[in-house]
């Protein structure tokens, strides 16, 4: 069935972007006809005239032959004197033509804003004025865009896919090609305003005016136009800053204004666009006049309500705080589909309602499965770290072994995570890229340029800038030469293969149809701008941004964040990093462009992508991709369009927020609306938004900080469930999860469904906080299951546990719909922990003879890893768990605190001992191997000493011993490094 979608007005229903159709373009006068003129004149005769001239009067200034002595010593003459001038007018003419291709090539190619001519900067200046003015008439907007919308219909063919034709060229380019020349003049118009200061007079009113093609008003205009001085825009603003405009919203920065909005000027505007009340109010309709005459009385209470000095005193360019706006009195329903533009804004804490927390989990982690695997994958990573930091340095006495459990909207959000998380469409993601990439080195063929990627089910498509030829098998031309596609069955025959990860700026943007688009932020020719709301971009960005800072398919990178997200660097310290400022960014972009160019000249290389495939390896091409959620202002922009010119080959990405949409340099330009629609009309683009919001994303970072074991609470933790260790607390079922998985008061279930039934049970008794039921479902169906099948086997799972004999049931549900066992319900590693803690911080701690009884029964207990004898078909839940870390760290701090406790009474046996059974379950623990040997020297047995020193040597293997091991053998056993173990 095909999609329907409805519309809002001004974008018509019917099939998107299938016949091109021309933009409206900005009206030429016919002063803009002279000037072009004038300049095609000026080139003709500076470039053509010039040599002409030239070589007509005075010829070949240089001699005919290779000067000898005597020509040296001739006299110098009138005529040596003009040859001389003559060859200086030459290399000028010669620079010059070279600043006007530069100029020509820069603006027709559709890159942006051209690099500098060495030396040449008043003549290149003469050439861009000369050539922005020519092109002024020639430039047009029309132009042919297939769209990536073609992409999200249905691919006839062997497999229903997610790719369509592109009829006519490669898609994502074409609009950039627009842009250039236009950008090029509206930086030769801002250059050519200048006048000077007039006096003030009485007030008047000035209406911004709705854009014409891509030319939107800005206050510099306004004054340059009714001031005569475009320099006295911070007059304007000054009058106008953080007053109510008639559709609601306030002026809070000079460089963003709107159509429609009202501004009060200095009285000595003029023009015919200025309109002085109550004398002019017959020029305007009754709907500006009523909206003049209510912004009028906003403006005693604008100027008295506090503005100080140092308000006035700000540059434009550093936005004032915006206030809160009003919030809507119910959040408005999300549509099925269509863009919305005519719905209200969402408040804070309707987006955050939007994010799905009514539903119990947050939707936005629900609906974002690779961003979800990636932040997943990173907790993991951060807590094991965590756990490690932790056993090896002071900080263990204050956090200990256990980190805090999440609770609130922590929980809920580690919970969609583990719900959300899609690690095979990552994995399969990674490895089919970097096959390509290996299979394309292996042809001795470049990587192509890919604009964009869709991952749906039936397999991945890949976008190409250009053809490319016949992708390397499995890979298969998609509709044309410009789509590379790969089956689901394909990709799944890829393995873990050694090679760079070739497209690492893919981020995922939003869904359409079942598919999911990411896009290529480094290989955009030029910015990627995103309007919408400041609320609305700020979900677009964060998604954007955590993204990148943990996928699974790109090695290394930076990830520069401006506006936005210093809470956010938490998720990935090594790539995230945060700028104050634009004029910070820009300054480090301006060295870093440099510095790439010159790199890559150096390599031979003509972009990142033939780096990465060649022995340059991939570290010294990881992309930089901006992130700037605060908009910029007209200068900052024209530099930033300046920089991104040559950014998509030096592996530099811009993404860049707007709330006028018109940014120049900018090739792709996106909306986002308060319906978290993702918009891009000129590609033909209509996506469901993937967002962060702001509540979910502060859940997230908090789930980040809580790993750091820096920052919890002084004073050991405590287990979060402890049970009653005496001979009175022997629990109604006990499992074994600590080596061979054992129950014990529980009948073995006789059905097909008793594998299931023992893995939900594992996953229980290892979230004494409770399971969601959704967080279950996926663990046990990681391709998912129907609600009634998961409701099913709980209803059986709790059959099965049955009842305490006071009538409690052994398997309930808590307030917030989580499943939790009864205190009843106890496995072996909750005994272990229980008795760990009892010995250390219970009643061992004052007793010697309780400590030891207590770590000796709880050594008996470490049989082995975690479910040993687990099936590799299931339990896959376990690669998100950290308890698969905790236990051997657990086992070896039992094991330390034993053997500490025989030491004390010179028995090194016994100590060595717990420490050989604790090595078992941790054989790569320097404590453990630490303590043996410090245990061996104090029995005195030398030989044994040297034994354990070669073993551990030994194991160390190519990586070598660390150093405070070394430092410590060197103390107890100086001979061993010229044993014949430490010598090979």
């Amino acid at each position: 069935m095909a999609r329907t979608s409805s519309r809002s007005e001004g974008h018509p229903a019917g099939p998107r972007n299938r016949t091109p159709q021309a933009v409206t373009l900005h009206r030429r006068s016919l002063g803009d006809y002279l000037k072009a003129l004038l300049a095609f004149a000026a080139l003709l005769v500076l470039v053509v005239g010039v040599p002409a001239a030239l070589a007509v009067s005075v010829g070949w200034p240089l001699p005919h032959g290779a000067p000898s002595l005597d020509w040296l010593q001739q006299q110098i003459t009138v005529m040596t004197f003009l040859h001389v001038l003559t060859v200086v007018v030459w290399l000028a003419w010669a620079q010059f033509t070279a600043c006007v291709l530069v100029e020509v090539k820069a603006a027709v190619s559709g890159v942006g804003l051209p690099g500098r001519v060495p030396g040449a900067g008043p003549s290149q200046l003469l050439a861009r004025q000369l050539v922005a003015a020519l092109l002024l008439i020639g430039a047009t907007a029309a132009s042919l865009t297939p769209g990536l919308s073609q992409l999200g219909q249905n691919l006839e063919g062997n497999h229903k896919g997610t790719v369509a034709a592109a009829h006519q060229t490669p898609g994502l380019i074409a609009q950039t090609q627009e842009g250039a020349a236009e950008s090029a003049a509206a930086v030769a118009e801002q250059a050519a305003h200048a006048a000077t200061h007039a006096t003030h007079g009485d007030t008047k009113y000035y209406r911004i005016q709705p854009p014409e093609g891509r030319h939107h008003d800005s206050l510099w205009e306004i004054a340059q136009r009714q001031l005569g001085d475009g320099r006295r825009y911070k007059e304007i603003y000054e009058l106008n800053k953080d007053r109510v405009q008639p559709d609601g919203s306030r002026l809070s920065e000079a460089s963003l204004i709107r159509p429609g909005w009202i501004m009060e000027m200095p009285g000595d505007a003029h023009g015919g666009e200025v309109v002085e009340m109550p004398d002019d109010a017959h020029q305007v309709s009754p709907q500006v006049r009523h909206q003049i005459h209510d912004y009028a009385r906003t403006g005693d209470h604008a100027r008295g309500g506090g503005h100080h000095a140092a308000d006035a005193a700000r540059p434009a360019e550093q936005p004032a705080e915006r206030p809160a706006e009003q919030p809507a009195q119910q959040p408005a329903e999300r549509p099925a589909s269509g863009t919305g533009h005519a719905a209200q804004p969402h408040t804070t804490e309707a987006a955050d309602r939007s994010a799905g927390h009514g539903l119990g989990l947050p939707e936005a982690l629900l609906a974002s499965p690779l961003l979800a695997a990636g932040l997943l994958a990173a907790l993991g990573h951060r807590r094991r770290q965590a756990l490690w930091q932790s056993a090896l340095s002071t900080v263990a006495g204050r956090r200990g072994m256990t980190p805090p459990v999440p609770t609130g909207d922590g929980l809920d959000a580690q919970d969609a995570l583990l719900v959300g998380a899609d690690p095979e469409g990552v994995r399969l993601l990674d490895r089919a890229l970097r096959g390509l990439a290996a299979s394309l080195a292996d042809e001795s063929r470049p990587l192509p340029t890919v604009h964009a990627a869709w991952l749906s089910g039936a397999g991945l498509h890949l976008q190409l800038a250009q053809p490319a030829g016949k992708p390397p098998a499995p890979w298969r031309l998609g509709q044309d030469e410009t789509y590379w596609t790969l089956s689901g069955a394909d990709a799944e025959r890829y393995e873990d293969i050694e090679a760079a990860a070739p497209y690492p700026g893919l981020v995922s943007l939003g869904t359409m149809d079942g598919s999911r688009l990411l896009l290529n932020l480094e290989a955009v020719p030029g910015i990627v701008s995103v309007r919408g709301t400041e609320q609305d971009r700020a979900g677009v960005f964060a998604s954007v941004a955590a993204e990148l800072a943990t996928n699974g398919w790109s090695d290394r990178m930076t990830i520069t964040l401006v506006g936005f997200g210093e809470d956010l660097t938490p998720l990935a310290p090594n790539r995230l990093r945060h700028l104050d400022g634009i004029e910070a960014l820009i300054e480090t972009m301006d060295a870093e462009t440099r510095q790439r160019r010159g790199a890559l000249g150096a390599a031979g290389h003509d972009s990142v992508l033939t780096g990465r495939t060649g022995p340059a390896q991939h570290t010294r091409w990881a992309p930089h991709l901006v992130l700037l959620a605060s908009v910029p202002s007209a200068e900052e922009a024209a530099r930033l369009a300046e920089l991104a010119a040559d950014a998509s080959r030096l592996g530099i990405g811009y993404l860049v927020g707007t709330e006028s949409g018109d940014l120049p340099g900018a090739a792709w330009e996106l909306e986002v609306t308060a319906e978290g629609r993702l918009l891009a009309p000129l590609l033909g683009l209509e996506l469901d938004a993937q967002v962060l919001p702001s509540s979910v994303r502060r859940a997230v970072v908090e789930l980040f900080a809580e790993a750091d074991p820096e920052g919890g609470p002084d004073g050991p933790a405590s287990p979060p469930f402890l049970v009653d260790i005496s001979e009175q607390g022997r629990p109604a079922v006990y499992a074994r999860l600590v080596g061979t998985y054992e129950l014990i008061g529980l009948d073995e279930p006789d059905d097909e469904r008793a594998p299931l039934l023992r893995e939900a049970l594992a996953l229980l008794l290892l979230h004494r906080e409770g399971v969601h039921p959704r967080v279950l479902a996926s663990a046990l169906w990681p391709r998912g299951v129907t609600e009634d099948v998961r409701d099913a086997l709980i209803e059986r799972l709790r059959d099965w546990l049955g009842q305490d004999p006071d009538g409690t049931v052994r398997l309930s549900t808590d307030a917030t719909g989580r499943l939790r066992l009864a205190r009843s319900v106890v496995s072996d590693l909750d005994v272990l922990r229980s008795l760990y803690h009892e010995a250390t911080q219970g009643k061992g701690a004052d007793s010697r003879a309780v400590r030891g009884r207590l770590l000796t029964d709880a050594m008996v207990l470490a049989r082995g890893p975690l479910l040993a004898d687990r099936p590799e078909s299931r339990y896959a839940w376990l690669a998100h768990e950290i308890v698969d870390a905790q236990l051997p760290l657990l086992v070896a701090d039992i094991a330390l605190a034993l053997a500490a406790f025989h030491l004390e009474r010179d028995r090194a046996e016994k100590a060595i001992e717990a420490l050989d059974a604790a090595l078992r379950s941790a054989p790569t623990d320097e404590r453990l191997w630490n303590e043996l040997l410090r245990a061996t020297h104090t029995g005195g047995d030398t030989d044994r000493l040297r034994q354990v020193a070669a073993d551990l040597v030994a194991r160390s293997g190519a990586r070598g011993l660390p150093p405070r091991t070394e430092a410590l053998l060197d103390e107890l056993l100086p001979s061993w490094r010229t044993a014949p173990s430490a010598a090979g």
